[in-house]
């Protein structure tokens, strides 16, 4: 759950909710997460997913609860899980 909102920074829109769509950048997944409120929420689910292998990028959207994972082959939902948990949010079922 957030802590900083005062010093968060911004987050960046996603295209599409609850998709996978093959794009000239990749394979787009966006995934609902639940408790992100602020920049610095979108930083860390970011810098976590990001980590995971085959993730050429991440876009993470606070407003609408949302995180587009751009990937060479579409992710395992367990794995994208795992890292949204240890930035400490949930993926929505």
């Amino acid at each position: 759950m957030c802590t900083s909102e005062s010093t968060c920074g911004c987050a960046t829109g996603v295209d599409t909710v609850g998709s996978t769509a093959t794009a000239p950048d990749g394979i787009r997944t966006t995934y609902a997460v639940s408790g992100m409120t602020c920049g610095g929420c979108a930083k860390s689910v970011s810098s976590h997913v990001s980590a995971l292998a085959g993730v050429t990028g991440v876009e993470v959207d606070v407003t609408r609860g949302v995180v587009t994972v751009i990937s060479d082959a579409a992710p395992e939902t367990a794995d994208v899980r795992s890292a949204v948990e240890q930035a400490g949010y949930q993926l929505v079922s």
